[in-house]
């Protein structure tokens, strides 16, 4: 069985293709064929050793994919064996072959394909926290959406439009605008500097938004604070890029709500998820979402994948195919 696996922390050179022996799925778990792996800034903070310190090296990354049941450990019911299905955090991902409970396991509808199940999970789950769960849009709210012509950032787009909401993107070059609005921005920001605030309160009716989703690091910071209006939310996300430090909670301005958005939160048991997965799956069979594949590299390319990630160089959800 093939995998990709980080031998130290470090750049994108640290991943290796390795070749063994299929895992062998235990007591409530389950052996699955991937046929699509999802690539996540999540899985480049494990290979800068952000993350997973406790494990040793070598380890395989990868946490979300979807593909097909091969084999069952004792005492699994809700899967068998050649079902369909996607998975959103299953550690070693990279893989021809990954072992997970079957808790992390939901059915894939037949009108949805691998690709796009494996490209909706961790970045879908998320996406939906933070507009349903987080702060839930509201009708005619303004949300700044960072990183808007990303995997992510083209989802919650959507999802805030759904539920009424105005978007206002940011993006890093002119050449991503127009992906932006295909996914219902309503106007885009071109900014590298963090200089958009003025700008964002100006497009949202001089007041400021309602809602500021930032996963871009501390460059904007700052900026999405500036950007909000009175009693606002700020939803941080995305720790690969870093934060912005020590906050003193009596300097936070305007009686804004700041606060570290964690997916797991919103799919604390194995309900929820299976709940919240079947929405989105209905969202997709139903048109009112779509999800941007921004790009498909063989497993072997890993590396490559990683490089076009951390570059900005992508659009859109990546995915490797073993």
């Amino acid at each position: 069985m093939k995998s990709i696996v980080m031998t130290a922390a470090g750049g994108p050179d640290v991943l290796q293709l390795v070749d063994g022996p299929d895992p062998i799925p235990g007591a409530g778990e389950v052996l699955v064929q991937v046929h699509a792996a999802g690539v996540n800034f999540m899985d480049i903070g494990v290979r800068q050793g952000k993350a997973w310190t406790h494990l040793p090296e070598p380890k395989t990354l990868g946490v979300e994919g979807a593909g097909r049941v091969v084999a069952l450990g004792k005492d699994v019911e809700s899967v068998k064996v050649g079902d369909r299905v996607a998975w959103v955090y299953a550690p070693g991902s990279y893989a021809e072959r990954v072992v997970m409970p079957e808790t992390s396991l939901v059915q894939v509808p037949d009108a949805i394909d691998d690709r796009t199940a494996a490209a909706i999970m961790m970045q879908g789950l998320t996406a939906s926290h933070f507009a349903t769960d987080f702060y839930p849009v509201q009708p005619g709210d303004f949300a700044l959406v960072h990183a808007a012509a990303g995997g992510l950032g083209l989802l919650l787009t959507q999802i805030v439009k759904l539920r009424g909401g105005h978007v206002i993107g940011r993006v890093s070059s002119a050449e991503k605008v127009e992906i932006a609005k295909s996914a219902g921005a309503d106007h885009v920001i071109v900014d590298t500097e963090g200089k958009f605030a003025e700008e964002a309160i100006r497009l949202s009716g001089g007041e400021g938004v309602h809602v500021v989703y930032d996963g871009s690091g501390p460059t904007t910071f700052q900026g999405s604070l500036d950007s909000l209006r009175r009693s606002g939310t700020f939803c941080w996300f995305g720790p690969v890029l870093g934060g912005p430090g020590p906050i003193d909670i009596m300097s936070l301005p305007r009686s804004i709500k700041l606060g570290y958005a964690v997916f797991f939160d919103h799919i604390h048991t194995p309900d929820l998820f299976r709940s919240h997965s079947a929405r989105l799956f209905e969202w997709i069979e139903q048109g009112r979402l779509k999800v941007n594949i921004g790009g498909i590299y063989p497993l072997p390319e890993a590396r490559r994948a990683h490089e076009d990630m951390e570059g900005r160089r992508t659009t859109g959800k990546l995915l490797l195919l073993p």
